[in-house]
């Protein structure tokens, strides 16, 4: 393989070592960098620096949790900047804070180097089947580039428009995602409180068009006692976190938004790593009475 034709991953768990599953399906090479050394099922190779994956690397993935994780293997001598050359082009799939993508792009630019802020909507599932909606933000020549990449590991791209507004869609979709789930679960609490039956409230559920597919699947997850994470509740209280942040800064009134954080620190407190649907689990213990 070329280094053109060799995908440098900067963060490589349960998302990325995924996509780079479907990137090597359609003939790409893979290379990973992650502070543990480790990810993925041990046939990708790691190497000791992210800088240095960048250099073996004409196009750079990164997929990390959280904006301190991205200025920590973004910038520096050994982050992936370091490691990259005019014409390269990064894509920075991590949900982060707009502050964190303009400030990627600033850096980028500095270098010469193209960034796309394209974060992806989809858990696990749809990243093992290639199936995610990536949420790209940047100018049109650059996400031609990266499409090849995008059709490899994603059924969607919507290019949102300049560099950032991925991000900042991304935080849009996360928060409706959020405040359904909520809902739900509430919802789900009264049922079980009332003296609803169990499996028939559960049931329900899965057959009325007012609740989404995603949503369903969590219900369905939940009935069985089946919080294994697709999407930490960690992150998810993370996410809504950052929404609120970029509202506040907008001046955009979000009580609503602002309750649903509540709950999923709730979620967070009690189970960091289940998935974010753990907060039905919680919500039934609470009415359960058995604490």
């Amino acid at each position: 393989m070329t280094s053109q034709q060799t995908i440098g991953f900067i963060g490589f768990g349960a998302m990325a070592c995924r996509m780079a599953d479907n990137l090597k399906k359609a003939g790409y090479a893979a290379l990973a960098y992650t502070p543990s050394g480790k990810g993925g099922d041990g046939s990708t190779l790691f190497l000791p620096s992210a800088a240095e994956v960048a250099r073996k690397a004409t196009i750079v993935v990164v997929c990390v949790p959280d904006d301190e994780a991205l200025a920590a293997s973004m910038y520096g001598a050994e982050g992936a900047l370091a490691g990259m050359k005019e014409g390269d082009l990064l894509l920075n799939t991590s949900s982060v804070s707009p502050e964190a993508s303009a400030e990627l792009l600033k850096a980028g630019q500095a270098k010469g180097v193209s960034v796309i802020d394209c974060p992806v909507s989809g858990s696990t599932p749809e990243a093992e089947s290639g199936n995610l909606v990536i949420l790209a933000g940047g100018d049109t020549a650059a996400i031609a580039r990266a499409k090849p990449i995008f059709d490899c590991i994603g059924k969607t791209t919507v290019h949102a428009g300049p560099a950032g507004s991925g991000t900042r869609l991304k935080l849009v979709i996360n928060g409706i995602m959020g405040a359904g789930l909520a809902a739900v679960a509430e919802a789900i609490a009264y049922g079980l409180a009332s003296g609803l039956d169990r499996s028939t409230l559960f049931d329900a559920l899965d057959e009325v068009a007012v609740i989404s597919p995603h949503h369903k699947r969590k219900i369905r997850a939940a009935k069985a006692g089946d919080f294994s994470p697709q999407f930490p509740s960690r992150l998810m209280q993370k996410d809504m976190r950052l929404l609120m942040d970029a509202a506040a800064r907008q001046a955009v009134p979000a009580p609503t938004l602002a309750a649903v954080t509540q709950q999923l620190s709730l979620a967070r407190r009690a189970a960091e790593d289940a998935d974010y649907s753990v907060l039905i689990g919680v919500m039934e213990k609470i009415v359960a009475n058995d604490a």
